[in-house]
C-alpha cells in the first residue's frame, strides 16, 4: 500500500509538472478594411509594432500579461480577469458575458460591412456544402530563430464550394510559414489550454488577443472559422514546436463577385465629385480628397502583390522568444495591490 501511495504521489507530481509552463512571446495581428483602420487608430503602438507577452499556464488557469494589460483565464470558474497594469485595477467577465459580446460583435460586423470587398457569400438556410483542402510542404529552408535551429514548413488551407474550383466559386486561402524547432513538450500545455478555452467559447478565438475582434472578422468572413479550426487541428500534430509563425488570410472572389466589385468601384468613382460652393465646401472637398487619396494609396500597396480577385483579410506574426517550466501560483494570480473595478 505504501508503494502504491508513493507511486501515486510521483504520478500526480509528474502530471502537475507537465501542466506548468511560462513563455515570452511576441505577437502582431493586422486586420484589413474598417477593422484594421480602427485598430491602427486606437490600438496605439501595440497595434503598429506588436506586443511582447509573458504567458503562464498552471493547471486550468492561464495568465497573459504585458506592460499595459493582462488577462487571466480560469476554466474552472469560467471567468476572465482583465487587468490594467498601469492603473493597477481589474474587472471580471464571465464566459457567458464573453459569448454575448462576441455575438454582438458578429451582428455589428454584419450590419456595418455589407459591401466588404471580396467577401464570400454569407451563410443561409440553403448554404452550399464547403470543402477544406489542406497542403503541407517542407520548403527545405533552415535558420536559427531565438537560439532554436528551425526548418520551414509551408501550410496552405483552402476553403471553397464542394465540386467547384476556388476560382469558380470563390472562397478563402490561409497560407502559413512555420519555422519549427525541436519539440518542446511543455508547449503542448498552452496549446491544450487554448483548445479547451476555444471549445468553451464555441469558436477559434484563442489565436488573437481579442475574442471580440476575431468574432467580428468571422462574421464578415464565415469561412475564416473553418480555416483556423483546420489549422489548429493539424498544428497539434506537427513534428516540432513552432518558434516563428507568419500567417496571411486572403478572400477570393468568384467571377460574379468580381463583376459586382467593378460596378461598385465605377459607381463610387462617378459619385466622388464634390460640389464646391463656399470656403467650407472647398476645405471639406480638399479634406475628403486627401483622405480618399491616402486610402487609395494604401489599398494599392496591399493589392500590388495580390492576384486579381484576391484581398488580404488578416496577417499575423507570432514568435516564441523564451520557454520556462518553473511556474508558481503567483504567476497566474492577480498581482498584489490590484483593486477590482
Amino acid at each position: 500500500m505504501k508503494r502504491i501511495l508513493l507511486l501515486s504521489g510521483f504520478l500526480c507530481a509528474a502530471m502537475a509538472a507537465r501542466a506548468d509552463v511560462k513563455t515570452q512571446e511576441k505577437s502582431q495581428v493586422h486586420f484589413a478594411g474598417m477593422m484594421g483602420r480602427l485598430m491602427g487608430m486606437f490600438g496605439g503602438r501595440a497595434a503598429r509594432e506588436g506586443v511582447v507577452d509573458t504567458v503562464a499556464v498552471r493547471g486550468n488557469r492561464k495568465m497573459t500579461v504585458n506592460d499595459t494589460t493582462g488577462r487571466i483565464i480560469d476554466l474552472d470558474e469560467e471567468k476572465v480577469y482583465e487587468l490594467d497594469m498601469r492603473a493597477k485595477t481589474y474587472h471580471v467577465v464571465t464566459f457567458d458575458e464573453m459569448r454575448r459580446r462576441m455575438q454582438e460583435a458578429e451582428q455589428k460586423a454584419r450590419s456595418s460591412e455589407p459591401t466588404q470587398p471580396a467577401a464570400e457569400p454569407k451563410t443561409d438556410p440553403n448554404a452550399k456544402q464547403m470543402q477544406i483542402d489542406f497542403d503541407l510542404k517542407e520548403s527545405g529552408q533552415k535558420k536559427n530563430v531565438n537560439g532554436y535551429d528551425c526548418r520551414e514548413v509551408i501550410i496552405t488551407i483552402t476553403v471553397h464550394e464542394k465540386g467547384k474550383t476556388l476560382e469558380e466559386s470563390g472562397g478563402m486561402v490561409m497560407t502559413t510559414h512555420e519555422w519549427l524547432g525541436p519539440r518542446i513538450a511543455a508547449m503542448r500545455e498552452i496549446n491544450d489550454f487554448d483548445r479547451r478555452y476555444s471549445e468553451k467559447l464555441s469558436g477559434s478565438f484563442a489565436m488573437v488577443p481579442s475574442a471580440e475582434q476575431m468574432a467580428a472578422a468571422m462574421a464578415m468572413y464565415p469561412m475564416m472559422k473553418d480555416a483556423i479550426g483546420k489549422f489548429q487541428a493539424e498544428n497539434v500534430n506537427m513534428d516540432g514546436t513552432p518558434i516563428l509563425t507568419v500567417m496571411s488570410m486572403e478572400s477570393v472572389a468568384s467571377p460574379e463577385q468580381m463583376q459586382q466589385q467593378q460596378q461598385q468601384k465605377s459607381q463610387a468613382s462617378d459619385s466622388s465629385t464634390t460640389n464646391i460652393t463656399s470656403v467650407g465646401g472647398l476645405l471639406g472637398g480638399l479634406g475628403r480628397r486627401a483622405v480618399r487619396k491616402r486610402a487609395e494609396q494604401q489599398q494599392q500597396k496591399q493589392q500590388e502583390n495580390a492576384a486579381p480577385g484576391r484581398a488580404t483579410i488578416m496577417t499575423m506574426n507570432h514568435e516564441l522568444v523564451k520557454v520556462l517550466t518553473d511556474v508558481t501560483a503567483a504567476d497566474v494570480a492577480i498581482p498584489a495591490g490590484f483593486k477590482q473595478k
